[in-house]
């Protein structure tokens, strides 16, 4: 597969999707006017990766100051391919929630979507 790369905008994040080496990333900030139309293709993408071959670890890293509730909607979505990957591919799949020490509000989301993760590694990682 071809990846990903997509620079941030001022409502969409920065995306790296690098199917070779197994690490996909978001960064900044999302809230597009249309989620569907710009996380669709990603997720598709994602569902064919974790469909493959690929047998090495898998790592999502999210790094966002903020994004709104349609984009939860499909972080949730992406973050359920993994966990189906984890518990019926027994691939081994990791997400690293990337969030400010003193930024409460994106701590308790990465504390929501750890909560339904059974099988992927679920890490929340404090930026100093």
């Amino acid at each position: 597969m071809e990846n990903i790369i997509r620079e941030a905008t001022e409502r969409t994040p920065a995306v790296i999707f690098d199917f070779e080496n197994g690490v996909f990333s978001f960064k900044g900030e999302s809230y597009p006017e249309d989620a569907s139309a710009f996380f669709g293709p990603l997720h598709k993408a994602l569902d064919e990766f974790l469909n493959g071959a690929f047998e090495g670890e898998i790592v999502f890293n999210v790094e966002f100051e903020y994004f709104n509730s349609s984009s939860a909607k499909v972080l949730m979505n992406l973050f359920q391919l993994l966990e189906d990957a984890a518990e019926t591919k027994g691939k081994n799949t990791v997400i690293n929630w990337y969030y400010n020490e003193d930024d409460d509000t994106m701590q308790e989301f990465g504390e929501d979507f750890a909560s339904d993760m059974e099988h992927a590694a679920f890490n929340l990682c404090v930026l100093g």
